[in-house]
């Protein structure tokens, strides 16, 4: 069955299960990678993040993003949705069960709701399904750059700013810094590092991966140190799964609607429901860990994204496979009649 194809496919991708045994490494072994330890999270942090922008820069095609700058109402509709859409479901679900959810993960729902959408998954999955990919690649790549920006400002909205809350100002410095300053840097070397680094994109990309599990291993450390996993119960775990899968299938819902409400041609919708139903789980954790710092609920804060970052690529690849299906059979039809009509 293709669920279960899907649902393969999944579990033998070593990034996802990099990920869970990351987190049963800090089980066993928290003090290592928590702040202060043997392992000097706080440094090989901000270096990891420093080097993985610089990647994304370096990867990043600027005519790719010139050809998808025609459609506005896709743009407009994906970013509403990313920023806009996101937050008001978060909004809406405090309201309803906020009092029932602990504070920590409702503060990490919060934060998976202020994400921006990823670049590599949104594109391959539009490319696979038929969908217009310059689009893809227009949106997943202004809604990073804007994510730095709109991201900790939707976060500081919640928690407030100043003691007990994000300094706003230092915050912003910190993203600009780590995130948009070596991105700048690596569009700047492009035009003498783009044909080293393409030859070599399979290792970058497993560089890319291994600073983002050493930032989950650095995460649920300090969580585990400060007791705060053991604090919270097992139920926790199943509240975060049922909130994201919950989560996913709303904005997918929402997303397919709205791009058929627009008209959109079967190529723009492909695109707008897959950039504007993921969040980056690669843009997250780094952010996540210059805007929250040495918070010790960090692991928890993150727990809704690691949730939502497999569920989103088993659930879209399966509805990628349905469009392209479905793109194949109108070919197919449109063939016979031309045939017919001979």
């Amino acid at each position: 069955m293709p669920v279960f194809r899907h649902l393969k496919r999944i579990v033998t991708d070593w990034f996802l299960c990099g990920m869970v045994l990351a987190t049963v490494l800090a089980y066993f072994f928290p003090t290592f990678g928590a702040t202060g330890g043997a392992m000097h999270a706080e440094w090989v942090v901000n270096i990891g993040i420093f080097v993985v922008f610089f990647l994304h820069g370096v990867n990043l095609s600027g005519e790719q993003i010139r050809h998808g700058l025609k459609n506005t109402r896709l743009h407009l509709m994906v970013q509403g949705f990313t920023f806009g859409v996101f937050p008001l479901i978060w909004l809406l679900s405090h309201w309803l069960v906020g009092s029932h959810v602990p504070a920590l993960l409702m503060l990490g729902f919060l934060y998976l709701c202020a994400l921006p959408s990823t670049i590599s998954s949104s594109v391959a999955l539009t490319g696979s399904a038929g969908g217009n990919v310059p689009a893809a690649i227009l949106n997943a790549s202004l809604s990073s750059v804007l994510g730095v920006v709109v991201t900790p400002l939707l976060v500081s909205l919640v928690v407030g700013r100043g003691a007990g809350g994000i300094d706003l100002g230092s915050t912003l410095l910190d993203l600009c810094m780590m995130l948009l300053l070596p991105l700048v840097l690596g569009q700047v070397l492009r035009r003498w590092l783009a044909g080293f680094f393409g030859r070599y994109k399979r290792y970058t990309g497993i560089i890319d991966k291994l600073v983002i599990l050493l930032l989950v291993y650095a995460a649920f450390c300090n969580s585990m140190v400060s007791g705060i996993w053991q604090q919270q119960g097992n139920g926790l775990l199943l509240t975060a799964a049922l909130g994201s899968a919950l989560l996913l299938a709303i904005i997918l819902w929402m997303t397919t609607r709205t791009a058929r409400a627009l008209r959109f041609s079967s190529a723009d919708e492909i695109a707008a429901v897959f950039c504007a139903s993921k969040k980056s789980l690669a843009a997250g954790v780094p952010m996540a860990a210059l805007i929250f710092g040495n918070n010790p609920g960090l692991g928890l804060i993150l727990l809704p994204i690691m949730i939502y970052h497999p569920l989103q690529l088993i659930v879209c690849s399966i509805l990628a496979e349905r469009y392209a299906s479905r793109r194949r059979a109108q070919v197919a039809q449109a063939d016979a009649a031309v045939l017919n009509a001979r």
